[in-house]
This record gives structure tokens, C-alpha cells and sequence, in this order.
């Protein structure tokens, strides 16, 4: 199955708000980044709290561009976050984050655009999803990275887990992700500086259906 996942990266509650006002006629899964300054130099906005009415509105899935992400999890779920992605570059244990994550609901690990799919030394069986980025992690609007889609095809020779891609997805690079096995794809700029997000939605969708 094949989805495509708005994705949102602010430091701004009102611009958060913005967005999923934006697309809550459209999508039911968003895709909610967090930085803390010390995976890489950006942040985010980290009130965790604020999210709590939405839970309801969407299926909110967590991304954690975070020193030990594990931290947080529980957190996250008790104000409504059902998937739990955290990078493993800056975790202090894999297996702790797992198990917590699986109490909680679903969890996938991360891996950034330099991170071989080497550096995953855990049965892929334990966990609901992998997700790889096509940029450098911390900002929007980077340009899509080709080199993601051989860790793309390397992670599909491997497992069945669902694959997500995240950054610089347009209507181009979708269907290249699409080709090399990727099950989920998030998009933040074609989306949202879009004139017409909607549509922009819909053409993504289309092009994965």
C-alpha cells in the first residue's frame, strides 16, 4: 500500500496550526517533525502538549531529529502520537526504543541521508517501519537526494517493512521513489507552497496509486 504523508517542520504553533487546518478535508495522517538543536542545528517547535487536540483529527506520527529520542515517547503518546520515528545517529540504545515505542504504538527507526543501511543491526521483523531521507535531516526545501533510492532498493532486498521517504518529494521524484520499493512518502514544500495544496495532494496520490 502506498500513502503519501503531509509533513510539517515549524517553529511556529500558529504555522502548525496553519498547516493542518490546511489539511484536515484531505489527510488523515500528518507527519510532525521535531528538532532539538543538538541532532543538528535547527529546532523546532517542542510543546508536545499543543498537539492534543488533534488527536482525534488526525493519526499524528512522530519524526525525531533528537539526542535519544526514546526520551519522548511516552510523552508523545499520551497527547495522542500513534508512530514513533526516531533517527538512529543519536540514539543510546535501538532495542530501549523499540520496546518503548512498541507499548506506545508503532515505531520506526531513521536513517539520515549519510547513514548506511549497514547501521541498522536489528532484526527488521521487530519494527512497523523505516523511514530514509532524501536530504540532509533539519530543513525544508531541499533538492531530492538520488543516492536515497540505492538505500531504498537495499532496504527492500532485506525486508517487507514499509519503506518512508522524506524530503524534496515532488511529482518527479515520487515516482522514482515508488520504482526503487518506498511504501510512504512525506511531503512538506510540494504540498504547502503550493498554490493549490489539494490538488497538489491528489497528483502525488494519483501517481503512487
Amino acid at each position: 500500500m502506498h500513502n503519501v504523508i503531509p509533513g510539517i517542520l515549524e517553529k511556529d504553533w500558529q504555522e502548525i496550526e496553519r498547516k493542518l487546518a490546511i489539511i484536515r478535508p484531505f489527510s488523515k495522517v500528518v507527519h510532525i517533525d521535531f528538532l532539538d538543536g543538538k541532532f543538528c542545528e535547527e529546532t523546532s517547535f517542542v510543546d508536545f502538549n499543543a498537539f492534543a487536540k488533534y488527536k482525534d483529527d488526525f493519526y499524528l506520527e512522530a519524526h525525531l531529529m533528537t539526542e535519544n529520542p526514546t526520551q519522548y515517547i511516552r510523552q508523545l503518546a499520551a497527547v495522542g502520537f500513534r508512530r514513533f520515528l526516531g533517527h538512529i545517529e543519536k540514539m543510546e540504545d535501538i532495542n530501549e526504543f523499540i520496546a518503548e515505542g512498541e507499548i506506545c504504538g508503532e515505531v520506526g527507526l531513521a536513517l539520515d541521508i549519510d547513514t548506511p543501511v549497514s547501521s541498522l543491526s536489528i532484526p527488521f521483523d521487530d519494527i512497523d517501519a523505516i523511514l530514509i531521507m532524501a536530504v540532509k535531516a533539519g530543513k525544508s526545501g531541499q533538492a531530492f537526494s538520488q543516492s536515497s533510492l540505492l538505500k531504498v532498493k537495499e532496504l527492500r532486498e532485506k525486508t517487507i517493512v514499509p519503506l518512508e521517504i522524506d524530503g524534496g518529494i515532488t511529482d518527479e521524484s515520487i515516482i522514482a521513489a515508488r520504482v526503487s520499493g518506498t511504501n510512504r512518502f512525506v511531503a512538506d514544500s510540494f504540498i504547502f507552497q503550493s498554490e493549490d495544496p489539494l490538488n497538489s495532494f491528489e497528483k502525488l496520490t494519483n501517481l503512487v496509486s
